[in-house]
């Protein structure tokens, strides 16, 4: 049997399964953040939403495809097994930090947003002049 083979085999299915997964998960469950985000923006929110399903499935399954060849040649079944859950492993902390990454961004911008909600600060109760410098 060609380890070799079944490990990229099982790694291709494992990977793109989760990839998938995940994408679907937070392109569902992101879109009320995003709504919210851009202060009930609803078209706007769901072009984002959409933006970032694309651009998350082009670096993970671009990750997933580079990091075949990466590691060592699976020889066993024990090799082959060591092999895949490195590699997966691997497969979840990129998407569990482009996860997190895209949240720190989304909170920022929230914040922000909700800077222009507030009511203007108060307003002054006095005037004072410059000095006059001789």
């Amino acid at each position: 049997m060609n380890w070799l083979i079944v490990t990229y085999i099982t790694y291709l299915i494992i990977s793109v399964g989760l990839t998938v997964w995940v994408a679907r998960t937070l392109h569902k469950s992101g879109r009320i953040f995003l709504v919210d985000n851009f202060l009930g923006n609803e078209p706007l929110a769901d072009a984002v939403n959409h933006l970032l399903v694309v651009g998350f499935y082009l670096i993970n399954i671009g990750y997933v495809t580079l990091a075949l060849k990466y590691g060592a040649r699976a020889e066993n079944a024990q090799e082959a097994l060591e092999s895949i859950s490195t590699k997966v492993g691997l497969v979840l902390l990129v998407l569990g930090g482009m996860h997190f990454f895209n949240l720190y961004v989304f909170t920022k911008m929230r914040k922000r947003g909700l800077l222009h909600k507030q009511p203007p600060p108060v307003a002054p109760q006095g005037f004072v002049a410059p000095p006059v410098l001789r």
